[in-house]
């Protein structure tokens, strides 16, 4: 041990694990520009069937390359209530399965060609210019940055894994499982990522020892640290859940139950576990077929335990359900969905942005509730609550702007995240000013109640009519800006017309009252401001509207 160079051993294994963790990332990344839209809006047309839920959760994680990403999306989807506890379960199932893709690519012993793939990749990415191409070569040259990695990995360890005392430690592990499945664990919690945690594995197994033959690392003993892994690796939902709605929790929970439940029912059956794994895998020296067994083992592992939970469904959302308790919160004065471990990943920032923004709309509409019955009834408790919320909203546009802001200077966007991301800087403000204008009748509220300014019931009827049909038009807004649907926005477009006839209708009938003597002038000021404001809300609306139609049109229209 003493003839090593300890430092070179060091300094090869944390610089290949960072060129394969940065392959993996850029891979990932990579898959997402050329398809993350698609994969979230599969996520977010999912069917109650919890078979299709698993298929779905696969096959976005396969894509994406992150189980976390998916998780991370599914969790924002439980939070903004586009999708219930039992689909969001069916999808993190789904996503363990798809994870297990990273194992398999390794698996496939290409490390020769990692220099080749990495040089055409880089050609294709600087040669072309259509957006789809070079992303194909960002991702081709990622996935021979990978290899490249491993390779320097596998290279550095090789004296390492030909000394007696290295042999020693892994006999010790071999009979210790608990061992092996806390160094995978906190492994994964350590570099956050279960893929780079089973890829050293991987490389560490290819390893000969003495004899040539047999692998350093054996199946029975890289078990034990796959399922470590597998727990670790739910740290990130976990992380992402704090401060988020129960049923968000109670999804990254179930993630974690999954992860454990698997683990604790697995670990007493290794040697029959290893022995079906070797038995369904390729034949040959073990030196030559450990990686695949080491993959596979991963898959079987993920997709067994998927199939003993799937008619469990329910049992885990009861689970979940009876170790988080209680309701959600109607308000919470804080940020629930902007995540910064989410910036490297444009769309599901994106998304947390755009569900963070739908929260600040339903303050507005609180805003607008409490206006209005502060005005009809000249309640002053509920003018105290619209100028706390009013904080509250303020506080949000600051730190969406910050985020979006920060997706910007991450790296490179899209022409289609650019032109998303650009409609949501307005949409910011457009909400903020919604806010601006609820707080401005509250104010007209407790103008009215100080100065015992008359109002006939005729007029308070004309108020009340005109809130109701804006608190109509800002929730169909807020839902076309969280689903993004085309449908809403254009019916949005529609109601701003017919607010503007109000408007004019509202004014007329003003004036008709103010020359029969039936209205005090100065409330006749008051009712004609409030109703400005109401109907500048309804523009604001219209602008949220136009920012949804701009992503599918490819055009800010937004002023």
């Amino acid at each position: 041990m003493a003839e090593l160079n300890i430092k070179e051993i060091i300094f090869g294994l944390f610089g290949g694990l960072a060129l394969f963790i940065y392959g993996m990332n850029l891979m990932g990344d990579s898959l997402q520009k050329a398809a993350g839209e698609r994969m979230r809006r599969i996520l977010e047309i999912l069917t109650k069937n919890p078979i299709v839920g698993i298929l779905v959760g696969t096959l976005v994680t396969v894509v994406i390359q992150s189980s976390s990403a998916t998780t991370v999306m599914v969790i924002g989807f439980v939070n903004a209530k586009l999708m219930t506890l039992t689909q969001a379960i069916s999808v993190i199932f789904g996503a363990n399965i798809g994870t297990t893709i990273t194992a398999q690519i390794i698996a496939f012993n290409i490390g020769n060609y990692a220099y080749l793939i990495a040089a055409i990749g880089f050609f294709i990415f600087f040669a072309f210019k259509k957006r789809i191409i070079k992303y194909i070569g960002e991702t081709i040259f990622a996935f021979g940055v990978l290899f490249i990695g491993l390779n320097i990995m596998g290279d550095v360890m090789k004296p390492l894994a030909h000394t007696k005392e290295f042999e020693n430690i892994i006999l010790g592990l071999s009979k210790n499982k608990f061992l092996g499945i806390l160094i995978g664990l906190i492994s994964t919690m350590i570099i956050q990522s279960s893929s780079a945690v089973i890829g050293v594995v991987q490389s560490l197994a290819t390893q000969a020892t003495y004899d040539g033959v047999n692998a350093l690392l054996k199946l029975e003993t890289a078990i034990p640290i796959l399922f470590g892994s597998n727990i670790g690796t739910t740290i990130t939902a976990i992380l992402a859940s704090i401060g988020a709605k129960i049923n968000a929790k109670r999804a990254a929970l179930a993630h974690s139950i999954f992860n454990i439940s698997g683990t604790v029912l697995f670990i007493w059956f290794i040697p029959t576990f290893a022995s079906f794994v070797r038995m369904i895998s390729p034949k040959g020296n073990e030196i030559q077929v450990i990686s695949r067994q080491i993959a596979n083992a991963h898959t079987i592992f993920n997709l067994l335990n998927t199939i003993i939970w799937l008619p469990l469904i329910w049992l885990m959302a009861k689970i979940v359900i009876k170790l988080v308790p209680g309701e959600d919160d109607t308000i919470e004065h804080r940020i629930l969905y902007l995540n910064k471990r989410m910036l490297n990943n444009a769309t599901v920032a994106m998304n947390l942005a755009t569900q963070e923004l739908a929260r600040m709309g339903e303050m507005c509409q609180m805003m607008m509730a409490s206006a209005r019955q502060a005005f009809v009834t000249s309640n002053m408790d509920e003018v105290k609550k619209v100028i706390d919320i009013e904080e509250t909203i303020d506080m949000l546009q600051t730190e969406i702007i910050k985020y979006l802001s920060a997706i910007v200077s991450k790296g490179a966007l899209t022409e289609r995240q650019s032109v998303r991301l650009a409609a949501l800087m307005h949409v910011v403000n457009d909400i903020e000013r919604i806010g601006d204008h609820c707080e401005n009748i509250a104010e007209f509220a407790q103008w009215k109640a100080e100065d015992n300014l008359p109002f006939s019931k005729e007029a308070i009827e004309e108020i009340a009519n005109a809130f109701s049909v804006l608190n109509n038009m800002v929730d169909d807004s807020i839902h076309a800006l969280r689903e993004r649907n085309i449908e809403l926005a254009r019916k949005v477009l529609s109601e701003e017309y017919e607010v503007d006839k109000l408007e004019e209708t509202l004014r007329a009938s003003h004036l008709k009252r103010l020359n029969d003597g039936l209205c005090d002038p100065q409330a006749g000021v008051l009712f004609i401001e409030l109703i400005h404001n109401l109907e500048r809300i309804g523009d604001h609306c219209n602008n949220i509207a136009e920012a949804v139609l701009s992503d599918y049109s490819g055009k800010v229209e937004v002023e």
